[in-house]
């Protein structure tokens, strides 16, 4: 490849990157302050919502009052419970084991 085309690529990346950066989500102002009932959520209410994700986010669509992820928390054991919550759901897990089992036994 010749270094036009080199730079070319690198510019284009480094303004892409530029772009995402510019779409990451700020800082959580209520975190480690409690809800309304005095709760703040840790690394197991993290789990439990990384878990319902999927169905929390399209209930989200139709209402108000149900809020995709819990503000009201404790930053990152709450953050790394949500990840591995919705990657047990989503791809590594439940879901995720079943689909390998499928694949293995169409390629046997």
């Amino acid at each position: 490849m010749s270094t036009y085309k080199t730079g070319i690529i690198l510019v284009v990346l480094g303004l892409v990157m530029i772009l995402m950066m510019a779409c990451l989500p700020g800082a959580n102002d209520l975190k480690n302050v409690p809800d309304q009932e005095g709760k703040v959520a840790g690394f197991w209410r993290g789990l439990w919502h990384g878990l319902l994700a999927p169905v929390t986010f399209i209930v989200s669509i139709f209402t108000s009052k149900i809020n995709f992820y819990e503000v009201h928390n404790n930053g990152l054991w709450y953050n790394l419970g949500f990840v591995l919550g919705a990657g047990l759901f989503l791809n590594g897990g439940i879901l995720g084991s079943r689909k390998a089992r499928r694949a293995k036994r169409k390629w046997s």
